[in-house]
């Protein structure tokens, strides 16, 4: 997979831009708040369909202006000639997207043609943060490359958040779940037994990739696990029977009931989900430094382009921002010596020696190799 170009007009504080790509380490360098996230940020949300800094889409049109426009040139192992992208975001307008000239009605419609993995500063928090984090990362990872399991979270949510507004309304009268929860608990659980039995195996797959990158950096002195943890509280193998999981959710959701109004919320389902990771037998997250924490998020995201690439057959753009000041000098050479197969798209402050690399300056929404 290969990012060619991206034109950009009144997004964030680029004015009009646009800006090409090698196909090996391509870096970004200008001081902050100059454009150099901006335009990682724009080239993300054609994998994405949105941006990684959660705000609204009409945030990132340039103040002042109405709507922005962007366009992503790229090229992957499918076709010999470069695909397009574009997107039209416009204030108290829904968004317009086209693939090579043909208009795409959903966001999940665009997810899975162009592929690219970010690293950015929040990641080296993704061991000692909350199981959110986590299962987006999960949720990022496989949603490119399967998209039945974003159609899946989509409706998983809906549902959810339909099932969730019952249950509130239950604390001030029970009748109002008569003849619906069951509805619900139903339609919940097939959807989190679809979901459960993409997260646990792709979690068997990532653990063994960052079993091999966490051993290099530690010299093989030290052991990893990856393990997926299911609020249905099922063996890791059993998840791969949907039909099997769907029914343990369903009694889940069907015979606590008291302790869901309780709560006012879903108490069990895929929402609920998180990654155990393990150093040589012992919780990573609480008994993790933190140069083993951020090892370990550094190969866990690694890995991720490693699975992408094997589901696929085209290796993901890796957008790294602004996350080698972060790194230290060991970590960092390592991080650069891995990427050499791909195409790379780094920011920073810093001139460091990227080896055989394309540079782009950066200043106030401006590039200029």
């Amino acid at each position: 997979m290969i990012c060619v170009s991206i034109e950009l007009k009144n997004y964030r504080n680029i004015e009009e831009a646009r800006v090409s790509f090698d196909e090996g380490v391509n870096v970004l360098i200008g001081d902050n708040a100059q454009g150099k996230t901006n335009l990682l940020e724009g080239i993300y949300t054609f994998a994405m369909g949105k941006s990684f800094r959660g705000v609204k889409e009409a945030d990132v049109i340039r103040f002042g202006e109405n709507e922005a426009l962007l366009s992503l040139s790229f090229e992957n192992s499918l076709r010999s000639d470069a695909q397009n992208l574009k997107m039209h975001l416009k204030k108290g307008v829904r968004r317009k997207i086209e693939l090579n000239g043909l208009k795409i009605d959903k966001i999940g419609d665009m997810i899975g043609h162009f592929r690219a993995v970010l690293f950015c500063p929040e990641h080296l928090s993704l061991i000692k943060e909350g199981p959110s984090m986590r299962r987006n990362y999960l949720d990022v990872a496989i949603s490119q490359f399967r998209p039945v399991y974003l159609r899946s979270l989509q409706r998983y949510s809906a549902i959810l958040e339909q099932r969730n507004k019952l249950l509130k309304n239950a604390e001030e009268d029970r009748k109002t779940l008569d003849g619906t929860i069951e509805l619900w608990s139903e339609q919940l659980a097939k959807e989190a037994a679809l979901i459960a039995s993409f997260r646990a195996k792709y979690v068997s797959l990532v653990g063994e990739a960052v079993e091999k990158y966490f051993s290099e950096m530690t010299g093989m002195r030290e052991r990893v696990e990856m393990q997926y943890l299911g609020s249905s509280k099922q063996r890791y193998e059993e998840y791969s029977d949907t039909a099997l999981t769907e029914k343990r959710y369903f009694e889940l959701l069907t015979t606590n009931i008291d302790r869901e109004i309780g709560a006012g919320s879903t108490l069990w389902g895929t929402h609920k989900d998180d990654i155990e990771i393990l150093i040589n037998g012992k919780s990573a997250r609480v008994f993790g430094s933190q140069g083993q924490q951020r090892s370990l998020a550094l190969a866990m995201k690694l890995a991720e382009g490693d699975i992408c690439y094997e589901e696929t057959g085209d290796r993901p753009v890796l957008l790294l921002d602004d996350v080698l000041s972060e790194l230290d000098g060991t970590r960092r050479s390592f991080l650069l010596s891995k990427v050499k197969d791909r195409q790379v798209i780094i920011t920073s402050c810093e001139h460091i020696d990227y080896g055989c690399a394309k540079i782009i300056n950066v200043e106030n929404g401006k590039y200029t190799e």
